[in-house]
């Protein structure tokens, strides 16, 4: 064991001391953060236009700052991205994370000097926390891979544009540098096929011992180690114990995961967003994320169920309830100010604050009224394949409206690596899943507008294929679990198994 894994446990304890201190203050934390927030916001062109001059409280801020998304803030945004100073927050922003919209194409999230290490500390504080709990960080002495986008980054009028992963690269601590792969290098490679080949032969030699990134992705490069190696990881990788992951649902994907790497390991999630680095997993033992209240972010609930009403409820951290799907808003020390990233959340602890993330506002079925939300679909998946030998590399859901014949129905796109031996068997476990955590689409079925949901099977890579298609392969991009609408589905059709 090295000095550095030796050091690592107790300073790995000083930073769990120190985060649970303000973790177990939380609604002085969250104080804190919004009068800083108010008071730099008062300098700037937005804080001018919304007379944060006049704002004692969390309800004179309501009354004057509304919901955005980021075409709300687009006519500001825009201004910065232009160069113009003190728009949205104080002076020029370090970066633009750019991230793809369906609404709004291209969009350029502001990155500040106060909010970016905000990202880097709540990063490796999830790590350390691990270490905490598990009293072992012998993985420092091995080698670290996160798989991630093209760390090269443009400029935009003075200031430096890229996705957030490849902003991310450029904080690796120096004490992790020599343990980080792929090398620079490759991680400049744009193509995915070729990165994913690339990583392959530059991981195969070493001693691999953390694995970061994207589930589906992972996957496909767990999949090539295989295929080149004929053994399963943990026979390339023994000393690779845990998998850090972030930005979806892992549980459709842990059957396969363990599957490929031959044994049971340990997860921790991450929910990082281009807006703010908002919760990890802080326990192996405890459900959700530690919400991270001390990281220049003051945060915003609506109920998910009224969000779409004229005057939907608006709440702050105080005031939330155990078992509710909410919106979460951000106002952020980049200049974010009442912004719907698009996310939905759910308490699964009020002391400390932890949350899971549920689903996507705009991904949710409801074209029969039926209000069917992403938690619903995985977890009917979870349930219909538990103690089976099925698993799942990818799935998406849409409705079918206009089928040729018979009543309209939900239709799910899945891609098996162990297929079932019964489809319409797994079909009935899922939709009896369905029906039994949604009273609107048990109705429906009952009441004979929509017949129980169909599955149609994608070819073995088809979901790679679809995506490479669209221009979405590799890096961050992930898929839609759920839609409504049939954009995904009808382009799926061409990838289904003949």
């Amino acid at each position: 064991m090295s000095i550095k894994s030796v050091l690592a446990i107790p300073f790995a304890k000083i930073v769990r001391k120190q985060v649970y201190k303000w973790a177990n203050t939380p609604h002085k934390t969250q104080e804190k953060v919004f009068q800083y927030l108010v008071t730099e916001g008062c300098k700037t062109a937005f804080g001018k236009d919304h007379d944060f001059v006049s704002i004692n409280n969390y309800e004179d801020f309501k009354k004057r700052v509304p919901i955005n998304d980021y075409e709300g803030l687009r006519h500001y945004v825009d201004r910065v991205v232009a160069g113009e100073e003190n728009v949205l927050w104080k002076g020029k922003p370090l970066y633009f994370a750019k991230t793809s919209g369906t609404t709004s194409g291209a969009k350029y999230i502001p990155i500040s000097k106060e909010s970016m290490p905000t990202h880097i500390k709540a990063a490796r504080n999830a790590l350390l926390f691990y270490i905490t709990e598990t009293n072992d960080a012998s993985f420092v002495d091995g080698k670290m891979i996160f798989l991630q986008g093209s760390p090269v980054l443009e400029d935009k009028n003075g200031v430096k544009l890229g996705r957030l992963s490849g902003i991310a690269a450029h904080y690796v601590p120096n004490y992790l540098l020599k343990n980080r792969l792929p090398s620079w290098e490759t991680n400049c490679i744009e193509d995915w096929d070729t990165k994913v080949d690339k990583v392959v032969e530059e991981t195969l030699p070493e001693n691999m011992t953390v694995i970061s990134g994207i589930p589906s992705w992972v996957q496909m490069y767990f999949e090539r180690l295989i295929e080149k190696t004929g053994k399963k990881v943990s026979e390339i990788f023994p000393n690779f114990n845990f998998f850090v992951y972030g930005g979806v649902n892992f549980e459709p994907y842990k059957n396969k995961f363990e599957a490929l790497i031959g044994k049971k390991i340990n997860y921790v999630e991450l929910y990082p967003a281009s807006e703010g680095f908002i919760a990890y997993q802080d326990s192996q033992t405890e459900k959700g994320m530690l919400l991270q209240l001390n990281s220049g972010m003051f945060y915003e609930f609506i109920p998910a169920n009224e969000f779409f009403d004229d005057t939907p409820t608006r709440i702050s951290l105080k005031d939330v309830q155990l078992g509710v799907n909410y919106v979460i808003i951000l106002n952020t020390s980049a200049g974010l100010w009442g912004y719907n990233i698009g996310d939905t959340v759910e308490f699964t602890s009020l002391k400390p604050y932890r949350i899971k993330v549920t689903g996507r506002i705009k991904h949710f079925i409801s074209a029969f009224g039926e209000h069917v939300i992403g938690k619903e679909v995985e977890k009917a998946l979870k349930d219909a394949i538990k103690g089976t030998k099925v698993n799942v590399s990818e799935f998406t859901v849409a409705p079918q409206v206009n089928p040729e014949s018979g009543l309209p129905y939900h239709e799910w796109f899945i891609e098996f690596e162990n297929e079932p031996e019964n489809l319409e068997e797994l079909a009935s476990k899922i939709d009896t899943s369905m029906q039994k955590q949604n009273v609107y689409y048990f109705d429906l079925i009952e009441g004979k507008i929509l017949r129980p949901l169909l599955i149609r099977k994608v070819k073995k890579g088809g979901f790679h294929e679809y995506m490479k298609s669209i221009g979405k392969f590799g890096g961050q991009n992930k898929i839609p679990q759920l839609s409504d609408n049939r954009k995904i589905a009808d382009v799926l059709q061409s990838f289904l198994v003949e």
